[in-house]
């Protein structure tokens, strides 16, 4: 009788790209995710080089670090903002 493999426990998907930087952005510099976004989101400056800027100038923040997770913010408003809005009215007047 063959031996028994043992198995595997189930993966989770390795993130790839500037999100594979969150965890040592939130560990380094102290702040959730969610909270630099909202800072980015609420700086006037729009253009990429000007935020990753700001984040390094302002924060401290390492230019890796700055320009993922720029990038990342700006697809994702990216993404959201060119989805068709959903209408919840309920239907015909």
């Amino acid at each position: 009788m063959p031996a028994k493999q043992p198995t595997q426990p189930p993966t989770t998907p390795k993130v790839t790209g500037p999100a594979s930087y969150f965890p040592s952005i939130e560990k380094k510099y102290g702040r959730p995710i969610g909270e630099w976004k909202q800072l980015l989101r609420s700086n006037p400056a729009t253009r990429h080089s000007d935020l990753v800027n700001w984040l390094k100038t302002e924060h401290e923040m390492g230019h890796g670090h700055a320009n993922a997770l720029v990038a990342h913010t700006l697809a994702e408003d990216t993404k959201s903002a060119s989805q068709p809005s959903v209408s919840t009215s309920g239907g015909a007047d």
